[in-house]
């Protein structure tokens, strides 16, 4: 899915400048253990499924939301796992943003892994023993959802 519309509208006003967004990654396991990741277009890395909440949205909502745009795969979040914040990042055209990291581990309900935006090139299912490494803070989300404790996790 391309740049939401409300933050294209804010990027008129700042320009470049940061912003503060409300982000969601869903740590997306099948009943056999694997863990549904995506390879991003923009930096190539494997990543889990995430998105921008849209205003007014309800975060559990976006997570089975952008699940689906950006895989075909349908998902139950299960619980919140929970809620940190990203690294600031700097998009190649030069925007700049950090986000709330509000991190939901969901299960697999139906439909077949694939590519179905142009912000993934690949999407796959990975057992643990042949998952590429993920960025630090998806690996935080992922150790996050898959403790058994199910209390959510914050940073203080």
């Amino acid at each position: 899915m391309p740049t939401p519309e409300f933050i294209l509208s804010l990027r008129e006003k700042i320009g470049h400048d940061a912003l503060w967004l409300p982000g969601v990654k869903a740590v997306v396991h099948r009943q056999d253990g694997a863990l549904l990741l995506v390879k991003r277009a923009d930096n190539g890395r494997w990543t889990l499924p995430a998105g921008i909440m849209e205003p007014g949205e309800e975060p559990a909502a976006t997570a089975v939301r952008e699940v689906l745009e950006e895989t075909g795969v349908v998902v139950a979040v299960e619980r919140l796992a929970g809620i940190g914040t990203t690294d600031p990042l700097t998009y190649p055209n030069g925007d700049r943003a950090q986000y709330l990291d509000v991190v939901f581990s969901c299960r697999y309900l139906s439909g077949e892994a694939r590519v179905n935006d142009d912000e993934n090139t690949e999407v796959a299912w990975f057992s643990d023993a042949e998952r590429p490494p993920l960025p630090p803070k998806h690996q935080r989300a992922v150790d996050w959802a898959r403790d058994r404790d199910p209390s959510a996790r914050f940073l203080s």
